[in-house]
């Protein structure tokens, strides 16, 4: 395995710490001496593996990676005569999972870079595993599947929001994750592996071109064909399984500018959603479909962008906000941050600071919830009654009108 890193920071940014957190369970106020044992790989007597909440949807979910190369767009710093290459992955409601594993939060290679990065090189077994089967067959019907596509925030991965997407699959979609190479912790098939670098920088814009991209794979898969340049075998009935007519977008942060900027320059795109997203650099354009924010940090009263940004939404749109909530709340961190803390005996305001005072599990209902209901009523013409008003069965998120 390669392991290259462009990066010149030296610093560990919050987020690094975060990262940091999420795998390894290190608070940034406890101390490394006296969790250094802990995330040792697991045991009878050890600490259990980290893990996800299970999907509520009726159906399993499957999951296979993509190796793909935009061949529009060169890579000067990838050297001469190379295009821009990303990792991916599709997951979507399978069938016949008995006897398939299941996927990797993230693979080894990247998650093992990401606790170098965060100078905690520890043993990363402890790391949750998915329920997305690898390669199951696609659970087909007589339509075809509505598409998502994801984009994660600025030095992550496309594992980060995980719970979304396998919810979302559970409930018949197919969602359609990216690495954002050079803003991500991503690892290709031939074992090289890249971390988040400050040359060449990656703006929303140019995450917008990596979905739009990702929008060209998804019509390629809707027709048959396999979009892999490496010809990987797709699994059972995934080709022709997508409909590139009902496509939906969310991200989170960054993810959620650039989801907001592929919807203004792309309409394959129906609806998006913004998961606390900065809207910077402002946002001045008109938009004319659905779309919808979840706000943390990023609000109309604290941030002019993101209240600029609103006032250009012309078609139906949606602004909720959870009390308690900050940025990080509305993503995995929710639920593995309290899981690795509780291991390492952080305090309750050791964990508050990393995920606010939103209940955990709270916070995973919302995130299972708001966003399968935005789809369900955009993409599936489903009217939903928790997208009218503030609900009994959610006390805590408000409708900022």
């Amino acid at each position: 395995m390669t392991t290259t890193s462009v990066t010149t920071r030296t610093d560990m940014t919050r987020r690094r710490i975060l990262a940091a957190t999420l795998i390894t369970g290190l608070g940034a106020t406890v101390p490394l001496g006296a969790a250094s044992g802990a995330w040792a790989a697991p045991t009878a007597s050890g600490p259990a593996r980290l893990t996800l909440p299970a999907p509520t949807g009726p159906y399993p979910v499957g999951t296979v990676p993509l190796h793909l190369i935009d061949t529009s767009r060169p890579d000067p710093a990838a050297g001469p005569g190379h295009h821009r290459e990303l990792m991916a992955g599709v997951w979507y409601p399978a069938c016949n999972t008995e006897n398939l594993p299941r996927s990797p939060w993230m693979t080894d290679g990247a998650l093992r870079a990401l606790l170098t990065d965060v100078g905690f090189p520890l043993d990363p077994a402890l790391g949750p595993l998915t329920a997305g089967h690898m390669g199951a067959p696609v659970h087909r019907t007589s339509h075809p599947l509505p598409v998502i596509v994801y984009s994660h925030g600025a030095r992550s991965h496309r594992s980060d929001h995980t719970i979304m997407v396998q919810e979302l699959a559970s409930h018949g979609y197919a969602v359609v994750t990216v690495d954002h190479t050079y803003d991500t912790f991503t690892e290709f098939p031939d074992g090289r592996v890249l971390t988040p670098a400050d040359f060449p920088p990656m703006f929303p814009r140019d995450f917008a071109a990596d979905l739009r991209f990702l929008l060209d794979c998804v019509e390629q898969l809707a027709a048959g064909r396999n979009p892999d340049v490496d010809g990987k075998p797709l699994p059972r009935g995934l080709l022709g399984a997508l409909d590139p007519q009902r496509i939906g977008a969310f991200g989170w942060s960054k993810g959620g500018t650039a989801t907001a900027l592929t919807m203004l320059a792309d309409r394959r795109v129906r609806a998006g959603l913004s998961i606390d997203g900065p809207m910077q650099p402002t946002i001045t354009a008109d938009l004319d479909r659905p779309f919808m924010m979840m706000t943390a940090v990023f609000t109309r009263a604290a941030m002019p962008d993101v209240a600029e940004f609103w006032t250009h939404l012309r078609g139906w749109r949606l602004d909720i906000q959870a009390d308690g909530a900050v940025h990080n709340s509305y993503g995995d961190d929710a639920t593995l941050i309290p899981q690795a803390g509780k291991i390492l005996g952080m305090t309750d305001q050791q964990i508050q600071d990393w995920i606010g005072t939103l209940d955990p599990a709270r916070a995973v209902r919302i995130q299972q919830a708001y966003p399968l209901a935005f789809f369900d009523q955009h993409l599936r013409h489903r009217i939903r009654h928790l997208l009218d008003g503030p609900s009994p069965a959610f006390p805590e998120v408000k409708f900022i009108r």
